[in-house]
């Protein structure tokens, strides 16, 4: 009996991973299938910036002059807004908890520009957690761990991040004193939202450049403690390490490149199977630009099995200049998403669900 079981389970698996493995974008046979790409109406022609996947069903996005997106019913359609009082800032960052509930983190001209909202009635609705009055901070990206938890960082000032973190989801308090110390002119890239990662219930990746080293910045006990290391990405004024994901606690990709138009050529990925303690370079994604945005192809809520493990290498890039690509094995091999460019963010919900956001209000869903 017992070997019955066995072999059934085997059996079961191996239909499972055949299965599974077909849907994200190979057949029994090993042929390549291109994930299919099916443009929405956002209901903006804003440029959208970032974008937050709470599941197959509800997604919010984010972007220029004050406006924000969400749809409840997978991007069939879409409901935009302007947040009040913020008509004149741009949204580079969006969490998105459930329906009702999201955050937006701005940038602006100003100083007090750089701001949290948060809504708990579905956009109707904004209230402003954080309003910055550190001058020459710059307030890229954040993430959250749970709907309550997350960090919010910016680039350094006078060689420290001034860095902020809530425990409540109501109040931010600074956490520039567990910062490691920054790099001459080490900051951040505001691009997609994604130069900060949260993995689990206190792993944290941050993402650096604009000095002469690429960085990342890694916590794993909820940001009180932090340790940075080096990474292969180029690095300057107008250069560094964009964005960054993480699939688990110890397997990550990062992206960057060289915002100078004269430079267009230093698209990279690096890889890391240690947490971020070491990073090798993959190979070159066929982008150009800087990558603005990198997602793996997760499945949102618990992913324990070995089968849905294996199945998360899949992972998906956006570049500004130079369109949009995939791989199937982190950064291997790459295949090019056909006709897609301006995009900005990605994110994922589920293989069948991820959305691409960028200019003019474009969004993009993509299923494998």
């Amino acid at each position: 009996m017992r070997m019955l079981r066995v072999v059934l389970v085997r059996a079961l698996l191996a239909v499972s991973l055949v299965a599974f493995t077909s849907t994200l974008g190979f057949t029994q046979s090993g042929t390549l299938h291109q994930p299919k790409l099916r443009p929405q109406n956002s209901g903006t022609t804003e440029g959208l910036i970032s974008v937050s996947a709470v599941n197959a069903k509800v997604v919010w996005a984010a972007g220029r002059q004050g406006t924000f997106v969400v749809t409840t019913d997978g991007g069939k359609t879409w409901k935009a807004g302007l947040v009040k009082g913020a008509k004149g800032l741009q949204f580079r960052d969006v969490q998105g908890v459930s329906d009702k509930v999201a955050y937006l983190q701005s940038i602006g001209n100003n100083p007090t520009d750089f701001r949290i909202y948060k809504t708990i009635d579905g956009g109707a609705t904004w209230t402003m957690q954080f309003k910055n009055k550190t001058a020459g901070a710059f307030y890229d990206c954040f993430a959250f761990w749970t709907p309550n938890r997350g960090i919010s960082h910016s680039d350094s000032v006078n060689g420290v991040f001034p860095d902020i973190r809530t425990a409540d989801g109501s109040t931010w308090q600074s956490i520039s004193s567990n910062m490691p110390p920054a790099l001459a002119g080490e900051a951040s890239f505001s691009s997609s939202g994604t130069c900060v990662a949260t993995q689990g219930t206190n792993n944290a990746w941050i993402a650096t450049g604009g000095s002469s080293i690429a960085r990342i910045l890694a916590t794993t006990d909820g940001a009180n403690t932090w340790n940075a290391y080096n990474t292969p990405l180029v690095s300057s004024p107008s250069a560094g390490a964009f964005t960054v994901d993480f699939r688990d606690a110890s397997h990550g990709l990062v992206g960057g490149g060289d915002l100078d138009p004269s430079d267009p050529d230093n698209a990279r990925t690096a890889i890391s199977s240690d947490g971020g303690q070491t990073w090798a370079l993959t190979n070159p994604p066929p982008v150009t630009g800087a990558i603005f945005g990198l997602s793996y192809v997760r499945k949102i809520g618990a992913c324990t099995t070995t089968l849905c493990h294996d199945l998360i290498p899949y992972v998906v890039v956006t570049a500004d200049t130079g369109g949009a690509a995939w791989s199937p094995d982190e950064g291997t091999t790459w295949y090019v998403l056909p006709g897609v460019t301006g995009a900005w963010a990605v994110a994922f919900a589920g293989p069948s669900a991820g959305w691409l956001v960028g200019t003019g209000g474009q969004i993009t869903k993509i299923s494998f």
